[in-house]
């Protein structure tokens, strides 16, 4: 009894500490030239006072460019003073190119405007089923950022026979992937397959949380309350295009560390 005891005292303790204080840097090298520092899933989580620890962090890798893959917000936020003076701070670092979550498509009626409001007076470069391009060092990169049908998160107030992207789909968003070297910011990583026929050579993804809980580096929940997710945190090849997904930074998880990912391309 006294060793069960300690046991789960010992995991109680990891799993605050993790909540609570973790906040892991992941390093991807892909190529050379250009550093990207990847956000995603923040919700309400903060570390340190309007995440001045977050930023520092972020600060510290020197990045070209910021992406945050959706989710800054959750649903059901009710101020939004943290997450503007985050977003504010982040784009005072390098330029950040954003996306919609599931949670600002879904956030509550009341906040919708406000939601707008605090992207109209910040700096940072939103993409709703649009492109921008940016040339670093001499590379030209041509940055989408899906805003897909919430029907592939949630439909009828649940979560069965949900929306699937497609090539076809994309194309009708995004239109024809162009020449070049195009980065895709997708919230959603089930549809990695599909981003990489598109033709995104880089597609940033969150979504999953790493999976919640990890157990051996195994993904075990998703937030559609099913089991085993794949694409759930990593660095996914499919035919030499590469879909990249953050475990994200905010919501409760278990053997599986908030993080800020960063990758040389």
């Amino acid at each position: 009894m006294i060793y069960f005891l300690l046991a789960v005292t010992i995991f109680l303790l990891y799993a605050l500490f993790e909540n609570f204080f973790m906040l892991n840097i992941r390093r991807e090298k892909l190529g050379i030239g250009i550093r990207i520092v990847h956000l995603s899933d923040l919700h309400k989580r903060t570390f340190g006072k309007e995440n001045s620890r977050l930023c520092r962090k972020v600060r510290a890798e020197k990045p070209d460019i910021i992406i945050f893959s959706g989710d800054l917000v959750s649903r059901s936020v009710k101020g939004l003073s943290n997450a503007e003076a985050t977003l504010r701070e982040l784009c005072n670092i390098a330029p950040v190119y954003m996306i919609y979550g599931n949670h600002e498509q879904s956030i509550y009626i009341e906040m919708r405007d406000k939601l707008e409001e605090m992207f109209a007076r910040n700096d940072q470069i939103m993409l709703k089923n649009s492109s921008t391009t940016v040339n670093i060092r001499g590379r030209e990169l041509k940055i989408f950022g899906l805003l897909e049908n919430y029907g592939v998160y949630k439909k009828d107030g649940g979560y069965r026979d949900l929306d699937i992207i497609d090539v076809g789909e994309l194309n009708k968003l995004l239109g024809k992937c162009p020449e070049g070297e195009v980065l895709l910011i997708a919230h959603n990583p089930f549809f990695g397959e599909a981003y990489a026929e598109w033709g995104a050579k880089y597609t940033f993804s969150g979504h999953v949380h790493g999976g919640i809980v990890r157990l051996f580096g195994v993904a075990m929940l998703s937030p559609e309350r099913s089991f085993f997710p794949k694409n759930a945190k990593g660095v996914y090849d499919f035919g030499g295009k590469k879909l990249l997904v953050s475990a994200g930074l905010g919501k409760l998880r278990l053997f599986c560390p908030p993080e800020i990912v960063v990758y040389e391309i």
